[in-house]
């Protein structure tokens, strides 16, 4: 004990320390919970049972049962629609955001900062903002679109089931195209500009210096934000808890929100676990990606 006590004050092992202490924390934290989770998804689990560790072994049965609930495949597919538009339109208009200041103009740098608004709002204040701005009756965005002359009469954002899911969509776009902006400011940064001015004097234009400068050299910031943009969606809950609660009739329910709904609203915890395996799956997959995408530069 002496001699461990004596390597942490003259520096040896206490790179172990600093290792030993985040790890503890996470594996009592974020591990253990985990496993938790996994393990009630092969179990039969009620109210009663819930706070044991050895329930009734039911093999892959809440999995099956899962899948062959009518309800499945479209909140699966509405997670998808919901995933993929949402990382798409936080992509691109991030990135345009990142060109645009790219240029450095008077003013970039505080305009870029109050972009960054939207990025430290808590979930619940922004969906409660864009429940008001979706309103059917009073909202600002049908206002902005019936002056516009695009609609001419009221779209029911939050109730009607054909524009439910997007409205939740829009709030999510707006919710997270800061982050992407931030994190492709730094990538556009990196590119050094000695490379736009050799492109430029052998007479490419400004869509061949983009196409055979830009794009390459962002490959490992593309892939690091596309693949937390899906981590971070996959876990987002709070818009569709303060704008639709998943309504109506499911048209806007997503996997993270209705894994909530059966653990804690129907109390069907065995199978509110069973959909947080099967995400967890995809974000391990998004993690996989971001550590190759982000690899590169580590080693840089």
């Amino acid at each position: 004990m002496r001699k461990f006590a004596q390597s942490l004050t003259d520096g040896r092992g206490f790179d172990i320390l600093l290792v030993a202490v985040p790890l503890a924390f996470l594996l009592a934290l974020s591990g253990l919970p985990l496993v938790y989770n996994v393990l009630m998804s092969f179990q039969e689990v009620d109210m009663f049972s819930l706070g044991s560790v050895v329930r009734p072994f039911v093999g892959f049965a809440n999995y099956t049962a899962l899948f062959e609930q009518p309800e499945t495949w479209p909140i699966f597919a509405n997670t998808a629609i919901f995933v993929s538009a949402s990382i798409a339109g936080q992509f691109l208009i991030g990135f345009g955001l990142a060109l645009f200041f790219w240029v450095n103009f008077p003013g970039a740098s505080w305009l870029r900062g109050l972009f960054l608004v939207s990025w430290v709002m808590p979930g619940l204040v922004v969906g409660a903002i864009w429940n008001w701005m979706l309103s059917g009756d009073f909202g600002v965005i049908n206002f902005l679109l019936r002056e516009s002359g695009i609609i001419s009469g009221n779209i029911f954002w939050r109730s009607d089931p054909a524009y439910a899911l997007w409205a939740v969509i829009l709030a999510n776009i707006w919710l997270g195209t800061s982050f992407n902006m931030i994190l492709l400011s730094v990538g556009l940064s990196a590119i050094p500009a000695d490379l736009y001015e050799a492109a430029e004097l052998d007479g490419a234009n400004l869509w061949q210096r983009f196409y055979t400068i830009t794009l390459p050299m962002m490959r490992s910031s593309i892939g690091a934000v596309v693949s937390l943009g899906l981590i971070f969606t996959l876990q987002q809950f709070d818009l569709f808890a303060a704008i639709t609660s998943g309504g109506p009739n499911n048209a806007s329910n997503v996997a993270q929100y209705w894994a909530w709904d059966l653990s804690f609203k129907q109390y069907d915890f065995a199978r509110g676990a069973t959909i947080s395996v099967i995400m967890i799956l995809f974000v391990m997959l998004a993690s996989v990606v971001y550590v190759r995408s982000t690899r590169q530069e580590v080693r840089g």
